[in-house]
C-alpha cells in the first residue's frame, strides 16, 4: 500500500497496485480505479485536505511509516 498527497491539487491517492485501471467515480470528488479482474487498485480523494480532518498526520504517516513497511 502506497498513499500519496499532491498538495497543489489537493488529492489524495491510496494504492494497493498497479496497471491499467478502470476508474468509476463513486461519489463527487472520490474515484476507485479497478483492474481488468476487478481488483481495486487504488483511491483518490479530491478536495482532500476539505474532506479529511487531519491531513497532515496522514501525509506524514505515508512519508515515514509506509516506506519502512514496504
Amino acid at each position: 500500500m502506497r498513499i500519496t498527497y499532491d498538495g497543489e491539487a489537493d488529492a489524495l491517492y491510496i494504492a494497493f497496485g498497479e496497471g491499467p485501471a478502470t476508474v468509476q467515480e463513486v461519489a463527487e470528488g472520490i474515484a476507485l480505479d479497478w483492474d481488468s479482474e476487478g481488483k481495486l487498485l487504488g483511491i483518490e480523494i479530491l478536495d482532500a485536505s476539505k474532506r479529511l480532518a487531519d491531513l497532515e498526520a496522514l501525509r506524514r504517516f505515508a512519508l515515514e511509516v509506509l516506506p519502512v513497511l514496504g
